[in-house]
């Protein structure tokens, strides 16, 4: 059944349930892209397993998202279980060999799996405008945000470092809105606010260093087996809009750094994005066409992104069209929805004249799914009703014992586990207040020994009138108590405000102008 340059995905049915042939993805066609979609219990995590085994087998990375915990007994071998054994004598699997395959957990939280964390830097204002659900002005002051911090040097690495810049920005918006632009309090507020909400539900683990680097996750081992990276992603699903942001987050990383490599004999790396659908909900145009733009284009990276939902809507069109393998488990038609999800999934194969397959979508079975995938010079196969093959790693979750065993003999072992807090917007911005504090300081010091000096010296009107009177230079009479603490208090208010304008420039000299050092 195995052949060589091809995955085995399963065995198609005739439509008299005789068996027929074996149905392939072939491996120079794997960065080309692909959907699994079905209902919820029909199979399509164990799709998901089947097809990384495969990768891995076959040299190639694998990045996936365990969204229900089940997914990481990939790195166990199988139990020879009687539905399993049943389902390879029925495809004509053999031989069924059971084995282990060589995973490396990641965990944005650290607790089931390495810590993997980005650089709000590189994030970027788009990625975190989407996380936070900014509206266009809020994403303006994000952008501005951005620049200051370029431009000033001020390394954005963590959330404290952005919250401490809109600080600044908020305290200085008339000052900054001469040079980036307008800059609303209201909108530096409520970003303050999204990224409180952020912190607490745990986005403060994600933001810092040491940053993932993406090289961690294309391991191969030294028997040519590629790496499957597992996230854990039960608890993160707990924050989908994070979740949907951060592996949107590593596709852009993997297309702004991998070289292109055209269509190699098989891809360098296959992600798979699960629960799909999220990373769609309410997304504005700008990131739907971005998303658009990386799938279109990562495939010359040498990347194949597999998305993994319940219905084909979920997906939008434009990015639909660049899936070219498909994977279709049963689907449901009991509402209108589910009815046009059945008839789209239907008129994206090319059709096969033995079967309906809007007809037959609805009465597939668990483990059972119409297949199709690119063949010859990249045209898609006629689809088949397949019999999914069966995983030969464990089908079911690994104990706590097992993942830590793993986790300690983990090729990235301690490269990410602690935090590293270097020098960064936060601490500048500190040391440039107190600057700013100390010049004020001395600019005040500066302002009453000028004062105090000139208080040595008569002021006209209010000297000795014996000597005013000897010297001959009084030109006015003397003038009423009332009179005199007016002027005296007009004076005083002059000498106040020339020490506020002095105090207030050194401030704003010191954090301004130190931007630009």
């Amino acid at each position: 059944m195995l052949q060589e340059g091809k995955l085995y995905i399963g065995t198609s049915r005739k439509p008299d349930d005789s068996i027929n042939k074996g149905e392939y993805l072939e491996l120079k066609f794997g960065n080309r892209h692909g959907l699994i979609t079905g209902a919820t219990g029909t199979g399509k995590t164990v799709t998901l397993q089947i097809l990384a085994e495969s990768f891995s087998n076959a040299g190639v990375p694998v990045f996936c998202a365990d969204v229900k915990g089940d997914l990481s007994g990939i790195g166990a071998i199988g139990e020879p279980k009687d539905f399993l054994l049943k389902r390879a004598e029925q495809i004509g699997l053999d031989p069924y060999d059971f084995q282990e395959f060589p995973v490396i957990f990641w965990d944005l939280y650290g607790e089931k799996g390495h810590r993997v964390r980005t650089t709000m830097s590189e994030m970027g204002p788009l990625l975190l405008s989407r996380l936070m659900n900014a509206t266009d002005a809020q994403e303006g002051v994000l952008n501005i945000a951005f620049k200051i911090a370029d431009e000033g040097g001020l390394p954005l690495l963590d959330l404290k470092d952005l919250q401490t810049l809109l600080k600044y920005m908020g305290e200085n918006a008339s000052e900054l809105s001469n040079q980036f632009g307008f800059i609303s309090k209201s909108s530096v507020g409520s970003i303050q606010r999204e990224l409180l909400i952020l912190e607490q539900q745990g986005a403060d683990h994600f933001f810092g260093e040491p940053a993932l680097k993406i090289t961690d996750i294309m391991r191969t081992t030294n028997d040519g087996r590629g790496a499957i990276s597992v996230l854990a992603a039960d608890t993160l699903m707990m924050n989908p809009r994070l979740y949907a942001t951060f592996l949107l987050w590593l596709l852009s990383e993997l297309f702004e750094e991998l070289p292109e490599v055209g269509d190699p004999e098989k891809p360098r790396l296959v992600f798979f994005f699960d629960e799909a659908h999220l990373l769609f909900n309410d997304a504005p145009k700008v990131l739907v066409e971005r998303v658009e733009q990386v799938v279109r284009l990562i495939r010359s990276k040498g990347v194949g992104v597999y998305f993994v939902t319940q219905n084909p809507l979920d997906v939008p069109e434009t990015v639909l069209a660049q899936l070219g393998n498909r994977v279709q488990h049963a689907l449901r038609a009991y509402t209108p929805r589910e009815q046009k999800a059945v008839k789209t999934a239907a008129e994206t194969f090319r059709p096969n004249p033995d079967f309906d397959c809007a007809a037959v979508i609805t009465t597939l079975g668990t483990g059972e799914a119409l297949v199709s995938t690119l063949e010859g010079k990249g045209s898609p196969s006629v689809v088949e009703r397949t019999l999914i093959r069966p995983p030969s790693s464990r089908l079911g979750p690994l104990t706590e014992t097992e993942r830590q065993n793993t986790m300690n003999v983990s090729p990235v072992r301690g490269l990410y586990d602690e935090d590293f807090d270097r020098k960064s917007a936060y601490e500048i911005l500190a040391e440039r207040t107190a600057q700013a504090a100390e010049a004020s300081r001395r600019a005040g010091e500066q302002a009453d020994e000028e004062q105090s000096g000139r208080s040595r010296w008569t002021l006209p009107g209010f000297g000795d009138d014996e000597n005013e009177e000897s010297s001959g230079r009084r030109t006015r009479p003397r003038s009423s108590g009332y009179q005199r603490e007016t002027i005296m208090e007009a004076a005083l208010k002059s000498v106040a405000r020339t020490v506020a304008t002095q105090v207030g420039r050194a401030i704003v000299r010191g954090i301004l102008g130190s931007l630009k050092r």
